[in-house]
C-alpha cells in the first residue's frame, strides 16, 4: 500500500521496496539495518568506513523497525501535504522535473523556507490583532463597569455630559435650523467610544459652539448729546469723523433696528484712528474687540478651518465676537490695509461676505458650520493708504479720511491728555513738574517731524523721566520746563525751523508744500546770468514740477512787452531755477505761480515780499 501511494504520487524514480525488504519487515524484522533502510528508501549506499560500515550493518530492535515505519509514514503524509500545496502554488513540475533525490529536497527545502516565512508573517499578525482586539474587549468591559459603578453612585458620567449638552443647547437663543444641528452632534457624541478622535472634535466643536453669545446683545446708547461730550472729552479737533459717528448714533436713535455700519478710518501714523474707534464703542455703550489684520494672509484666519483639520479653529470674526460677549459689538478691524495674499487664499476677498450689509445676517464660518447673523455688528476699519486695498472691498465701506494734527491741535492733545498721561505714569504731579507751552511748542517744532503725536508723546516722557531724575538725587522739589532750557531735558534740536527771510529778497519767492507731516513752506529761487538762453533746474524736481517751470517760461515770453522785460531774454540771459533740499524729491501740480513770479522778479530786478506764500498751477 505504501509502496503503490508513494509510486503514484511520484516520490521517487523507482519502487521503494521489493520483495525480500517487504518479506523483512513482515516476519524477519531481525535482519533488517540502517544500511538496508538508507539503501532503500533514499537510493544511496553508505560509505564503506570501519565505523561506520560495522554501525549500518548492525541488526535493528523491534522499536527501532516500529520507529522506522513511523518516520516513512510521517515522510510520506507531509509529502502529500507539500504536493498539495505545490499544486495550489503551481510549482508541481518545477520539483518533479527534478529527479536526483538531494536536488529535489534542495528545491522543496526552498519553497518550505518561503511558506514558512509567509506563516511566521500570518501568526504574528494573528497575535497582533487577537492583543489589540482583546485590549479592546478589555477597555470596553471596563468602561461599562465604571458606569455601572457611577450611576451606583449617584454620578451620570457621560451621560451627565450629554445632557448637559442639551440643556445648553435648549436655553441659547438659537434658530431652528442651528439647534437641529446642535442636537444631531450631540446625538453622534453620544454614539462615539470614550477617548476617541472623533469624540475630542465633538467636544471642541459643542464646547466652541456653546462659547458664542447667542441672542446677548448689549443695549445701545442712542443719544446724540451724551456722545459728543464722550468723544470731546477723549479727543481734540477729528471734527469730521466725530460728526459722521454722530449722525449714525442719531440715525440709530430714530431707527433702532438700522443695520450696522462700515467705516474707514484713513490716515497716516499716530492720529489717533483705533483711539477714536474704542472712544465711538465707549459712547454707543457696546462692547468692543480689536483685531489686526496686519500681514494677515491665509483666508481661514477670516473663515476658520474646517473641523476634520487637527488643531482647527474658528476665524477671527467668530472668535472676537465670541471674546466680546455679545452679538452686536463694536469691531476694531486695524490695519486692513496691510493684508497679503499667497497660495493659501486672499483674505480680503474672503472680507467681503464679512463687510456686506446684504450678505452678512447669515455668515458661516467654516468650522462653525450654522449660520451667524452679522448685520448687528458695527465694524471700523482702520487704514493708512487706499493704494492696497482691493476695490470690491473698498467699495463696502465708507472712508472718512483723518489728516494729520495742527501745531495748535497737537499743543491742545499735549496739555489736555498727553503731559497729564505722562505725569501719571512716572509718579509726578501738577506741582512736581510744569511744562510751559512755549516748551510744548518748542518740542513740536524742533524735536518731532510727524503727522500724529507719537513721537511728541515719546519727547514728554522723556522730559518727565530727567524731571524724575532730578527730583530723586537733589533738594529740588519743583521742575520746569520752558522753550530756553528745553534743550537740557531733550538734547540738541533734530530739526530746523523754517523761518522766513529778514528782508525782502530778489528771485526768491515762498511757494507752499504739502507732505504727511503738515504743510511746508518751500521757497523758490531764481538766478539770472548772462548766456546763451540755457535753462538750469536743480533741486530733485520730478516731471510735473519740471513742466511747470517750462511753462512759466512760456508764460513770461508771451506777455514780455507787457511785464516790461526784454522778448529777447530767453536768448541773451541763462536762468536757473532751484528748489532748496535736494535730497528730498519734489513734485506736484502747484508750482507754476511761484515759479513764474521767481522768475520775472529776477528778470526784472524787483524784490517779492517776504510775508507771502504763493500755491497754484499756471496755463
Amino acid at each position: 500500500c505504501i509502496r503503490d501511494r508513494l509510486h503514484t504520487v511520484g516520490v521517487l524514480p523507482r519502487p521503494i521496496f521489493d520483495t525480500q525488504v517487504a518479506a523483512a519487515f513482515l516476519g524477519e524484522r531481525q535482519q533488517i539495518s540502517y544500511g538496508a533502510l538508507v539503501q532503500t528508501f533514499c537510493g544511496v549506499s553508505l560509505p564503506k568506513t570501519e565505523s561506520l560500515t560495522d554501525w549500518s550493518r548492525r541488526p535493528l530492535t523491534d522499536k527501532q523497525i516500529e520507529y522506522a515505519i513511523d518516520d516513512v509514514k510521517y515522510l510520506i503524509v507531509a509529502y502529500t501535504e507539500m504536493m498539495s500545496r505545490l499544486r495550489e502554488l503551481g510549482r508541481v513540475d518545477w520539483v518533479l522535473d527534478e529527479l536526483r533525490p538531494l536536488p529535489r529536497l534542495q528545491r522543496m527545502n526552498e519553497i518550505l523556507r518561503r511558506e514558512i516565512e509567509v506563516t511566521a508573517m500570518e501568526q504574528d499578525i494573528e497575535s497582533k490583532v487577537r492583543s489589540r482586539v482583546g485590549k479592546i474587549q478589555k477597555d470596553f468591559v471596563l468602561r461599562e463597569q465604571i458606569k455601572v459603578l457611577q450611576n451606583e453612585i449617584g454620578e451620570g458620567g457621560e451621560d451627565e455630559e450629554l445632557d448637559e449638552y442639551r440643556e445648553k443647547i435648549s436655553k441659547a437663543h438659537l434658530s431652528e435650523e442651528v439647534e437641529r444641528k446642535l442636537l444631531k452632534d450631540v446625538d453622534k457624541l453620544a454614539k462615539q467610544p470614550f477617548g476617541s478622535a472623533e469624540a475630542s472634535v465633538l467636544r471642541n466643536y459643542l464646547d466652541t459652539c456653546m462659547e458664542m453669545p447667542w441672542g446677548e446683545e448689549t443695549k445701545e446708547r442712542a443719544s446724540v448729546d451724551a456722545a459728543r461730550k464722550i468723544l470731546d472729552r477723549d479727543h481734540y479737533g477729528l471734527q469730521k469723523v466725530k460728526e459722521r459717528i454722530l449722525e449714525f448714533i442719531a440715525v440709530r436713535q430714530l431707527n433702532p433696528e438700522a443695520k450696522g455700519q462700515i467705516l474707514c478710518l484713513v490716515g497716516p501714523p499716530g492720529v489717533g484712528k483705533t483711539s477714536i474707534a474704542l472712544s465711538v464703542a465707549k459712547a454707543m455703550n457696546r462692547k468692543v474687540a480689536r483685531l489686526s489684520l496686519g500681514g494677515v494672509r491665509d483666508e481661514a484666519d477670516i473663515r476658520g478651518h474646517r473641523k476634520t483639520y487637527i488643531g482647527a479653529m474658528p476665524g477671527r470674526i467668530i472668535e472676537a465676537i465670541s471674546r466680546s460677549g455679545s452679538m452686536n459689538p463694536l469691531l476694531v478691524l486695524d490695519e486692513v490695509d496691510k493684508m497679503g495674499s499667497d497660495g493659501r487664499g486672499d483674505p480680503a476677498s474672503a472680507l467681503l461676505e464679512v463687510l456686506d450689509s446684504e450678505q452678512n445676517y447669515a455668515f458661516r464660518d467654516h468650522y462653525l458650520e450654522i449660520p451667524v447673523d452679522l448685520s448687528r455688528v458695527m465694524f471700523i476699519m482702520t487704514a493708512n493708504t487706499l493704494d492696497t486695498i482691493p476695490r470690491p472691498l473698498l467699495d463696502r465701506m465708507e472712508i472718512i479720511e483723518i489728516p494729520s494734527y495742527t501745531d495748535e491741535e497737537k499743543v491742545q492733545i499735549a496739555q489736555r491728555h498727553l503731559l497729564p498721561k505722562e505725569r501719571q505714569a512716572h509718579g509726578l504731579t501738577a506741582s512736581s513738574l510744569r511744562v510751559d507751552e512755549s516748551a510744548i511748542r518748542a518740542a513740536i517744532a524742533l524735536y518731532t517731524r510727524e503727522s500724529g503725536v507719537r513721537s511728541l508723546e515719546r519727547q514728554l516722557g522723556k522730559i518727565c523721566r530727567k524731571a524724575a531724575m532730578q527730583l530723586a538725587t537733589s533738594d529740588v522739589k519743583r521742575v520746569t520746563v520752558t522753550e530756553k532750557n528745553i534743550k537740557d531735558f531733550l538734547g540738541a534740536p533734530r530739526a530746523a525751523q523754517e523761518k522766513i527771510p529778514e528782508k525782502d529778497l530778489v528771485g526768491v519767492v515762498n511757494g507752499l508744500a504739502w507732505t504727511e507731516v503738515g504743510g511746508e513752506i518751500l521757497p523758490v529761487e531764481v538766478g539770472v546770468m548772462d548766456g546763451s538762453g540755457k535753462v538750469e533746474l536743480t533741486g530733485n524736481l520730478g516731471d510735473v514740477m519740471q513742466e511747470s517751470c517750462r511753462a512759466a517760461l512760456s508764460c513770461l515770453r508771451q506777455r514780455a512787452q507787457e511785464l516790461g522785460i526784454a522778448p529777447d531774454f530767453y536768448k541773451t540771459r541763462d536762468i536757473h531755477i532751484h528748489f532748496p533740499e535736494g535730497a528730498i524729491p519734489k513734485d506736484g501740480p502747484s508750482a507754476g505761480i511761484a515759479i513764474a513770479t521767481a522768475v520775472l522778479s529776477a528778470l526784472t530786478g524787483q524784490a517779492v515780499p517776504r510775508d507771502v506764500a504763493m500755491t497754484g498751477e499756471i496755463t
